[in-house]
């Protein structure tokens, strides 16, 4: 509205009479109404906010490429497949036991010792008559290899007999993992033959997948499989170690988060929002491969490093949208 076109009468101001006195009060308020607006409609550029108003905030990340694995998690127990039994050579006392129940010991350590019944009857007899002779009798047990004490069954001063089980042995040469297999998983083996056992501890070791058990879990279904492992280190048996078992391997994936993808209510079809420019996101439906944790790998179409792909705010946006890329 252009004030010039406003004209004011001075007899319309000026009026004698009751009419006048009531005019006077009203004119100032309606000259601010006009100015006013006025103001309101005068040629003023629009804001950046009422530039993008209606668009969706959304951050944005781009397509990494690597190597993906999709791998079950097993267990495998340690396990002596060798348990030596120590026994006693005759019928005696034991005079010493030189180890402890779980202790590890040495091809060759004296691990007990037995005197026969009648070397000490024969010895106290020989004694009496001459006491330089020192007849004693005794015999030494020794360990036949390197392992851990796995069973005492006596004590200093029992009596055993000739052939009796004094002690068990875990020979640590024997020391080997046992996979507990899913049956539907052994299609897989030939590319697990080589794996890494994680301890509980956090130590790895390198083992690898020999021999199958002839017998199948009637509860789990599941197979037992052999693993043998490097035994420079001392494992105790029943240690539960962890196998990363991999049923596919991908070595040039193209990986994206998983919060890029968006999927239909029945997971039929996957696509994300990809940027054409500056604010303009379309749809772009996508084949996935491997998904493990937090990525996923997309078979096709071919991505670009530096394609920009909508990370949030992708949620329910049409075919087409307007987005402002948040910083």
């Amino acid at each position: 509205m252009n004030l010039k076109n406003i004209n004011l009468s001075t007899s319309s101001i000026t009026g004698a009479g009751k009419n006048s006195k009531i005019m006077r009060p009203l004119l100032i308020p309606s000259l601010l109404v006009v100015c006013l607006f006025a103001s309101c409609h005068t040629g003023k550029a629009p804001s950046t906010e009422t530039q993008q108003e209606g668009r969706v905030p959304v951050t944005v990340t781009t397509v990494k490429t690597g190597m993906l694995n999709d791998y079950v998690e097993l267990n495998a127990t340690s396990q002596f497949q060798l348990k030596t039994s120590v026994k006693s050579m005759t019928n005696g006392y034991l005079q010493e036991v030189k180890v402890k129940l779980g202790q590890h010991i040495s091809k060759g350590d004296k691990l007990f010792t037995v005197q026969s019944k009648e070397a000490q009857n024969l010895g106290n007899t020989i004694n009496k008559v001459d006491s330089l002779l020192r007849f004693e009798g005794k015999i030494q047990v020794k360990a036949p290899g390197d392992g851990y004490i796995l069973q005492l069954a006596y004590r200093e001063g029992d009596y055993v007999q000739d052939g009796e089980v004094i002690a068990t042995i875990g020979d640590l040469k024997s020391l080997v993992f046992m996979l507990e297999l899913p049956y539907e998983l052994k299609p897989y083996l030939e590319g697990n033959r080589s794996v890494i056992l994680t301890l509980p501890d956090g130590e790895h070791h390198r083992g690898t997948v020999t021999t199958a058990m002839p017998t199948v879990d009637a509860a789990s279904q599941t197979m037992s499989y052999i693993i043998t492992v490097d035994n420079s280190k001392l494992i105790p048996e029943n240690l539960m170690a962890k196998v990363q078992y991999v049923k596919k391997m991908s070595a040039n994936a193209m990986i994206l988060p998983k919060e890029a993808i968006l999927t239909n209510e029945v997971q039929s079809q996957f696509w994300i929002m990809q940027m054409t420019d500056s604010s303009t996101a379309v749809k772009t439906i996508i084949i996935k491969g491997i998904e493990t944790g937090d990525s996923v790998e997309v078979l096709s179409p071919h991505l670009s490093p530096d394609m920009k792909i909508l990370l949030t705010g992708n949620y329910g946006l049409p075919d087409t949208a307007k987005v402002v890329i948040e910083k």
